[in-house]
């Protein structure tokens, strides 16, 4: 477990359009990421219909994770990046949180996300207030049937949890490269659904005992500065 440098921040943004047509800035949007400064780790991702890593995609709404080298450079971003003022222009909905890294666990694509910006310092947090997960994970082709077998209870659990403010399944690319983000109101209501919810459970014994994951990732943040909404309302408000 690394605990991340207070230096870096993360955002995470859902934006929702009125057509499938979005799907075309997953393209086009890719060149000018590349170019944003400050801009140390992202990732453009589509999202799915449940709240866990579900088949099925809602193709109208996308999702950004992002890791920035400091606070300037994220407002920087949504200052100046056309692709801010598109959010801004054509969404029939969108929500953003800006988020502190407290722990990760893991890689994304061979790397941590978020050491790029200097040693890692000591921190701890969330304790007493909302928490926001992110869990990532490449799924190996030949454990594809069997993971998402395992997935409806999953979800049906985060639905009936009460901790749980809200959730959602994404993919950067279809079926095995999956990944959710999470909103909680406390530390204590992730761990009453990592190692007491028995969905939870079964699926991570089946995980280390069949090898499902070539790669994972796990991070906590605590969220804060939130705007816009989610499925109508702002979950951290």
């Amino acid at each position: 477990m690394t605990d991340t440098s207070t230096s870096t921040i993360a955002s995470f943004h859902l934006v929702r359009y009125d057509s499938a047509r979005a799907m075309r800035h997953m393209a086009f949007d890719r060149p000018l990421l590349r170019r944003a400064g400050g801009l140390l780790f992202w990732r453009l991702l589509g999202t799915g219909r449940g709240r866990a890593m579900s088949l099925g995609a809602d193709l109208r709404r996308w999702a950004l994770f992002a890791v920035w080298r400091g606070e300037d450079d994220l407002e920087e971003f949504l200052r100046t990046s056309p692709i801010a003022a598109r959010w801004q222009a054509e969404a029939s909905e969108r929500w953003q949180v800006r988020l502190t890294p407290t722990t990760s666990r893991g890689l994304w694509s061979g790397r941590d996300p978020f050491t790029a910006s200097g040693p890692p310092t000591a921190r701890d947090g969330g304790a007493g207030g909302p928490v926001a997960v992110l869990t990532r994970a490449s799924i190996r082709p030949g454990r594809l049937v069997g993971f998402y077998r395992a997935v409806p209870p999953v979800d049906e659990l985060l639905r009936r949890q009460d901790g749980c403010l809200a959730s959602i399944g994404m993919g950067e690319w279809p079926l095995a490269r999956q990944a959710t983000f999470s909103l909680w109101r406390d530390r204590e209501a992730v761990r009453a659904f990592a190692y007491r919810g028995e969905a939870h459970r079964r699926v991570i014994e089946q995980v280390r005992t069949h090898d499902w994951y070539a790669e994972e990732l796990f991070a906590r943040f605590i969220p804060y500065a939130s705007e816009g909404t989610w499925d109508g309302a702002d979950p951290l408000r």
